[in-house]
């Protein structure tokens, strides 16, 4: 451990730049490593201040950092805790959230997401799909269609699928699909599940819950890469926090 640290002291430079490099790379040459990227970034910046400060200040900062990491290890409790299929989530109505589209094609996110609603609805043949999103930058169709198009390729009636094309965040997806229950003649209350990757689902349960909604199921989306989902695990923690602050 000694010999590790006094090799970092006498290449501080080069790997202050090996790790800004690979922070670089991370966020802007590869698809879903951004935070990993922010990571790097951190740490470079953390040994650049262990250089330069006093040691009262760098004793300062460490205790900053470990009630940091505190808080992020407590907001991941309740993410992970969340993170999988609830038990009997068979209800009337699955709503699936919408993820980026690229052109008119759903991006890997997405597919999880439609993967997990096409084995919900194999699963339960009485529910009735909502598929929710707007469409964004970059994007030819809507969330919505795209979803629609994908379900109904894959078997999945078009009579069991209602869309939602004009959200354009999760808290949207939710109020405007409870909208849709409503115009049906029915309430979301004790009758909706809700599928999405498994690091949103505990934010998703709770803009629900915000929205008169308390009992909502979840079913997690199958797992995409695993770095990559650790990366969304990461990013979801301010999310969350965000969510706890704001209300959205």
């Amino acid at each position: 451990m000694k010999s590790i640290r006094k090799v970092i002291q006498k290449h501080l430079g080069a790997v202050v730049a090996l790790l800004t490099g690979a922070a670089l790379v991370l966020r802007f040459a590869l698809r879903g490593y951004a935070w990993w990227g922010y990571i790097c970034l951190f740490i470079a910046a953390l040994l650049v201040l262990h250089r330069f400060l006093s040691a009262a200040l760098w004793r300062a900062l460490v205790v900053l950092v470990c009630i940091g990491f505190c808080y992020f290890c407590f907001v991941e409790y309740f993410i992970i805790k969340n993170a999988r299929t609830d038990a009997e989530p068979g209800h009337d109505y699955l709503i699936v959230l919408g993820a980026a589209v690229y052109g008119d094609q759903p991006s890997l996110t997405l597919v999880r997401r439609l993967e997990g609603a096409n084995a919900y609805l194999e699963t339960y043949p009485d529910s009735v799909a909502i598929v929710t999103g707007g469409m964004g930058a970059g994007e030819k169709i809507t969330e919505a269609q795209a979803m629609y198009d994908w379900l109904t390729r894959h078997g999945v009636a078009p009579e069991r699928i209602l869309t939602e094309p004009r959200a354009t965040s999760t808290l949207e997806n939710l109020q405007f699909s409870f909208d849709i229950i409503r115009s049906r003649g029915d309430e979301p209350e004790g009758k909706i599940a809700i599928v999405s990757s498994a690091y949103h689902l505990y934010r998703a349960k709770l803009m629900a819950r915000s929205l008169g909604v308390s009992d909502a199921a979840g079913v997690a989306a199958p797992w995409g890469y695993f770095f990559v989902m650790l990366n969304y695990f990461i990013r979801e923690a301010f999310g969350v926090t965000h969510l706890w602050v704001f209300g959205n």
